[in-house]
């Protein structure tokens, strides 16, 4: 049986397109030729005719490379890494914020961690809950949107996640820096208070996220 995988990879080396396409690609061309080959051994043809009735059937390879080229120019209007990644990520952070923007205007009322009175201090974050609550559909959308675009592994997890790297910067980068430069937010905030307020502002949030997208795609 010939291998038409590796017929097909030879004759079109220099296919140019992006991504995983020249692989799927590949495979379908050469689903298709083994389909052809198996019907004219059918037919009663040796495996040797069968074989160069086949390729010729196929035609002129190069005008073949020219007309994938072309047809797959004219369908990815649109990067795939834009479809894959940059809609569902923008679209999980827009909407994230517009919820929590509508939440904050018209409430509930968010949940205090923590206390303070003259005798004690303890570290102090503000958590949404109906917040916390609508994220996992927000999560859904994303996964859906990458999934359904061709993203890989990696970015429907970070189409997922996108809403909180921006308080994730915060904490690991913008934060540090604000304590080394400023004097008055090193005395105010404390090694307690950072961590509660990363569990506020990323942890549960990216919880509530995945648990959206990653349902999303079963």
């Amino acid at each position: 049986m010939p291998d038409w995988a590796k017929i097909v990879r030879q004759r079109l080396a220099n296919l140019a397109l992006e991504d995983d396409d020249p692989a799927q690609v590949f495979d379908e061309i050469a689903s298709h030729l083994e389909e052809n080959y198996r019907s004219l051994l059918n037919e009663g043809c040796s495996e040797e005719e069968a074989l160069c009735r086949t390729l010729a059937d196929a035609g002129d390879w190069q005008v073949l490379r020219k007309k994938i080229e072309l047809s797959r120019k004219k369908e990815f209007t649109v990067p795939q890494r834009v479809k894959q990644f940059w809609i569902p990520a923008l679209l999980t952070l827009f909407c994230s914020m517009v919820l929590l923007m509508l939440i904050q205007f018209f409430g509930p009322q968010p949940t205090i961690l923590g206390s303070s009175s003259k005798l004690r201090i303890t570290p102090v974050a503000v958590v949404y809950i109906s917040w916390l609550i609508t994220l996992p559909f927000v999560g859904a959308a994303g996964a859906y949107l990458s999934t359904r675009a061709g993203g890989r592994p990696r970015a429907v997890f970070t189409s997922i996640i996108f809403p909180i790297l921006p308080y994730l910067a915060f904490f690991l980068v913008g934060l540090p820096v604000a304590l080394i430069l400023d004097d008055r937010v090193a005395h105010n905030i404390t090694i307690p208070a950072f961590f509660v307020g990363l569990c506020a502002w990323v942890i549960f949030p990216g919880v509530a996220l995945l648990a959206g997208g990653l349902a999303a795609q079963y």
